[in-house]
């Protein structure tokens, strides 16, 4: 992954949310230890208080737990939460922001739901 320094998301979500895919793809299991603030900060070139930030974040998101003097681990509840945050803001933001587009658009409320049908079976409109 590379890190989009023009964004106007900070790093340490970035981060985090980086964090929260290798767990979703299986990368990073369940009772896992984490990467550490330093390994993040070689990773990617950025201040390990940076980093810090981002592991921060899933540990107040109960994401990470920490095993005192061992560093932060994989939540065994780490895809279910991620999955109902994802769910709850990303995808609720992109659905609101797609059917705003179909209203401009005249798209009737049927050929929305069949683009989106064939988007999730992989195939291109054209």
């Amino acid at each position: 992954m590379i890190l989009n320094t023009d964004s106007t998301k900070p790093i340490y979500i970035q981060i985090a949310e980086w964090l929260e895919t290798e767990i979703l793809k299986g990368n990073i299991k369940d009772d896992e230890k984490m990467y550490s603030q330093y390994q993040l900060a070689e990773m990617f070139t950025i201040n390990p208080a940076t980093a810090a930030k981002g592991i921060n974040l899933l540990a107040e998101e109960n994401i990470l737990y920490k095993k005192r003097g061992l560093g932060m681990f994989v939540s065994p509840q780490a895809r279910p939460l991620i999955r109902k945050k994802r769910k709850a803001h990303t995808l609720t933001r992109l659905v609101q922001e797609l059917v705003a587009e179909a209203n401009s658009l005249d798209v009737e409320e049927e050929e929305l739901v069949q683009m989106i049908k064939a988007a999730k079976q992989g195939k291109e409109e054209g």
